[in-house]
């Protein structure tokens, strides 16, 4: 009693931390989005304004929590309640669960594999922050939180059909199935390797700095399946962080389409695209909203083809005891499984996989830091002159969510518009997915992505971590992003440094 009595006091102070936070911020009298200029000089840098409720990019569900330490991502949510916050601790332990091969006396946690890239969440959102590309040397270490995604272009009527109404998203490779499993249980052989090289490429801006970038190239070596299909196309993929996702799913649909302008008709270069795809909960085509093309429409179905792709465990949206086991290998797909002799009882079963969706909905979104600093108001001026929120719109109000109170009627701030858009040849991987050309990519939500080297322990970005830094992925930017990237290389030093100090403090 004396422990859940101090839990519900320090709930107490936060909540009136966050009050008082939305109070303050309430009485600033300026304008959303107003720009004023330092002492009225007209060549005066322009310096943005801290908006009301800025600093609590989740709304009142903000955690307080400290911002300096690794676990700034693994906190619930504010207002979560005391049965809350008892179901996300459960729900974390799913999530750290390290599953094992089948049969096992251990019921509740075998069925891995036979192949797999990982044993268990935790392993590849390590503090629930982002993955990384292997180490560069060669030999590469064995990629843990990135893989190679693997698909061909339709071969048949039935396989155009299916990708037309939505039903697939991409016609996996007919061998290897829809990833690069690297890891394999015990009598079964992996699938391969990952490998990358990468090649310099320097960038001069336009004061003359020059950065250099990195250009990755991708391959797969020590195939244990023979050859693979001779149109393979491969697109690598790190863990994205976890933060917020109960958030973006409750953006309202209505808010997320009236952004798109698939033809561009106001002629602004922007032409974002909604990701439409099946939604295997509703039996119906839906917005998608997560993963680097917006692949999934939920957190749940998100959550679900993870457990089955990366670590080849069924559940009730994807039934495969085997995984991503294809039907050309005949000793991974007749290999024990831990489902239970009832069909409607998985290796996951909808418990534990709500479980895990309560968890990733409501791992919180820290503190800004710094909002108010002159130099990051610069920096937010900056990025907004450059075009940068044309894609990366900084706010939404989320809708009513009935089981999720706390998430529903929040001003939030991840800067993103949820959309595709066209990114150019630098950032292509040539391969499609669902509606998604090989050029498009769903713009990333911003928020945290300042605390990636206090939670995660490096800076990689971009959907393959090619980016060492913040100015990196800027650089990075093409298609419909070039002039925003652009308008970043054309600034001077002190302008840019301000940019990324207003982008760090998200």
């Amino acid at each position: 009693m004396h422990q859940v009595f101090l839990s519900a006091r320090r709930r107490q102070r936060g909540s009136t931390v966050l009050s008082l936070s939305i109070a303050v911020a309430a009485l600033v009298p300026l304008l959303a989005g107003a720009m004023t200029v330092a002492s009225g000089q007209a060549d005066a840098d322009p310096v943005a304004v801290l908006e009301p409720g800025e600093e609590l990019p989740g709304g009142s569900a903000t955690t307080p929590g400290s911002t300096d330490h690794r676990d700034a991502f693994s906190r619930f949510s504010n207002g979560i309640g005391l049965a809350g916050e008892s179901r996300f601790k459960i729900g974390n332990a799913v999530f750290r669960k390290l599953w094992v091969s089948a049969p096992a006396s251990t019921k509740s946690s075998d069925g891995l594999g036979p192949i797999y890239n990982a044993r268990g969440c935790q392993n590849c959102h390590l503090k629930d922050g982002r993955g990384r590309p292997p180490a560069a040397d060669w030999p590469q270490e064995t990629a843990v939180s990135m893989f190679l995604r693997l698909s061909i272009p339709p071969q048949t009527e039935e396989q155009r059909r299916l990708l037309e109404e939505r039903r697939a998203k991409v016609i996996a490779e007919p061998t290897y199935g829809g990833q690069l499993q690297n890891f394999a249980i015990q009598g079964h052989e992996a699938e391969g390797q990952m490998v990358i090289r990468y090649e310099d490429v320097p960038v001069t801006l336009g004061d003359g700095t020059i950065v250099t970038l990195r250009k990755p190239s991708y391959s797969a070596t020590a195939l244990g399946y023979g050859p693979m299909h001779r149109d393979v196309m491969l697109s690598p993929r790190i863990a994205p962080q976890m933060i917020g996702l109960g958030l973006l799913e409750a953006i309202p649909e209505a808010d997320i389409r009236a952004r798109a302008d698939p033809d561009d008709k106001d002629g602004d270069g922007i032409s974002g695209r909604t990701s439409e795809v099946w939604s295997h909960e509703e039996g119906r085509v839906m917005l998608g909203r997560f993963g680097w093309k917006a692949g999934n429409p939920s957190v749940r179905q998100q959550s679900a083809d993870a457990f089955n792709g990366d670590m080849g465990l069924s559940t009730s949206l994807f039934a495969s005891s085997s995984g991503d086991c294809s039907d050309a290998q005949a000793a991974c797909r007749s290999a024990p499984n831990g489902n239970s002799p009832r069909p409607e009882d998985p290796e996951v079963g909808d418990e534990l996989l709500d479980l895990v969706s309560f968890y990733s909905r409501n791992l919180a979104v820290p503190l800004r830091r710094n909002p108010g600093d002159p130099q990051v108001l610069r920096g937010k001026a900056s990025f907004a002159a450059a075009g940068c929120t044309a894609c990366h719109r900084p706010s939404y109000t989320t809708g009513q969510m009935p089981d999720q109170p706390h998430l529903s009627g929040q001003r939030i701030w991840p800067y993103t518009d949820m959309l595709l858009h066209d990114m150019g040849e630098g950032l292509a991987d040539d391969r499609p997915e669902g509606v998604a050309s090989g050029r498009e990519w769903r713009t990333a939500p911003l928020w945290g992505i300042g605390l990636t080297q206090t939670v995660s322990g490096h800076t990689f970005l971009l959907h393959d971590g090619r980016a060492r830094s913040i100015e990196e992925a800027i650089l990075w930017h093409g298609g419909e992003a070039q002039a925003a990237r652009d308008a970043y290389a054309g600034m001077s030093k002190a302008e840019r440094d301000a940019l990324l100090a207003f982008v760090g403090s998200l």
